[in-house]
C-alpha cells in the first residue's frame, strides 16, 4: 500500500521557488520524525531536512536559510518550501518517515 506520496516538483529557474508536499497515509504519522532526502545525478543521496513529531526542524548546511520544512499532523502532510534555488539543488526529492520512502519528485533548476 502507498504510504507516502510526494508532489510539487518541476522545472524552475535559478533563484526561483518551489514547494514540495508529502501526503502520508501512515497510521502513526504524528509520532514519526519526517525527512526530505534528495539524490542528484551522479551523487550520493543526502538528507536535506527533517522535522520531529514536535515540529523541531534540522537542515543540511547548504539549504539553511533557503529551505523550510513543516508538517501538519492533522492533515498528515509534510512540506518543504524551497527558495533561492540553484542548479545544485537539482535532484529527486523523497519524503521519508517511519521507515518508509516515497517514490520521489524531480526538481530541476535550470535557465
Amino acid at each position: 500500500q502507498v504510504q507516502l506520496v510526494e508532489s510539487g516538483g518541476g522545472l524552475v529557474q535559478p533563484g526561483g521557488s518551489l514547494r514540495l508536499l508529502c501526503q502520508s497515509s501512515q497510521r502513526f504519522f504524528s509520532i514519526n520524525t519526517m525527512a526530505w532526502w534528495r539524490q542528484a545525478p551522479g551523487k550520493q543521496r543526502e538528507v536535506v531536512a527533517h522535522i520531529t513529531s514536535f515540529g523541531d526542524p534540522t537542515y543540511e548546511d547548504s539549504v539553511k536559510g533557503r529551505f523550510t520544512i513543516s508538517r501538519d499532523n492533522a492533515q498528515k502532510t509534510v512540506s518543504l518550501q524551497m527558495n533561492s534555488l540553484t542548479p545544485e539543488d537539482t535532484a529527486v526529492y523523497s519524503c521519508v518517515g517511519g521507515g518508509v520512502w516515497g517514490e520521489g519528485t524531480l526538481v530541476t533548476v535550470s535557465a
